[in-house]
């Protein structure tokens, strides 16, 4: 495959500017760097899920790092979760190789609009209230607390631990499947259905999606899927947009990260699900 310098030029800033929505929202810039490949530059999908996945390990790297260091991320949710998402990422990447493109684009769409449905309701909320530890959650000892620029040091308790747990092996399933991180569905596990922080979830998403990724880059990289022409200027962009979006974040609200998160997701599952019904743009 022959790309001209301007077009990998194009594709690097577009990376970056991936890179730091994806950090700030949780989600990796991978769901942002597959539309940005397919519908601008129109590379075919199985080699923007390649750069992809290589662009979610170096967000994950990037990003999650600082927010290690800030104390925001839940090392111990993180983990925890990571088990179903690792395995659900091995199923998924086996799928990629059967689906049609065509039906990977709807898969995507669909998905994004499943996952910002729920936080129309919660729009307004800064931090949960009323959420105790579930047995799960104490025997683990997953509760915590981060400090917020805002509000102090803010401790919280986590809930429905495994229903969270059985939404990520969904989520990796997807992340495989999809190369996009499935920081989506991390998520809204995470802040939806365990009731964890915004920044908490947003965090500790970013922590995990770079395990998930790297436990499918393998098979993709077998299938020859990862087009380092491609993937490099995707990876340095992302890694560098991270680094800045990571920054950004420790100054925000919990509120005003969802209301970046979901435009942001709205707009990219109606892109990709009109592009998978063959309907121009």
């Amino acid at each position: 495959m022959h790309l001209t310098l301007l077009a990998i030029v194009l594709i690097f800033f577009g990376s970056v500017a991936a890179g730091l929505l994806g950090a700030l929202i949780g989600l990796g810039g991978g769901v942002l760097i597959v539309p940005i490949l397919t519908l601008a530059f129109h590379l075919p999908i199985q080699y923007a899920i390649g750069a992809s996945i290589i662009s979610v390990i170096a967000t994950s790297s990037g990003a999650a790092a600082a927010y290690v260091r800030d104390h925001i991320t839940n090392m111990r949710v993180g983990m925890f979760l990571e088990i179903a998402t690792t395995i659900g990422a091995i199923s998924g990447a086996f799928l990629a190789g059967v689906l049609p493109s065509a039906f990977l684009f709807v898969i995507f769409g669909v998905v994004l609009l499943i996952s910002t449905a729920p936080l129309l309701f919660k729009l307004g909320e800064e931090l949960p209230q009323g959420v105790k530890n579930d047995r799960w959650a104490s025997w683990l000892n997953l509760n915590s607390s981060y400090p917020d620029s805002h509000l102090g040091q803010v401790a919280y308790q986590v809930t429905n631990t495994p229903y969270g747990f059985g939404m990520m092996y969904i989520a990796g399933t997807i992340s495989g499947l999809l190369g996009i991180g499935s920081g989506t569905f991390k998520v809204l596990a995470m802040d939806t259905m365990m009731r964890l922080p915004m920044k908490v979830s947003t965090t500790t998403s970013n922590f995990m999606i770079g395990v998930t990724a790297a436990a499918s880059a393998g098979i993709y990289f077998f299938r020859g899927d990862v087009i380092p022409m491609i993937a490099a200027p995707v990876a340095l962009g992302i890694l560098i947009g991270a680094l800045v979006g990571a920054r950004i974040l420790t100054k925000l609200t919990n509120k005003t990260i969802r209301l970046v998160f979901l435009p942001v997701m709205a707009i990219i599952a109606l892109e990709m699900v009109l592009r998978g019904f063959g309907v121009p743009l």
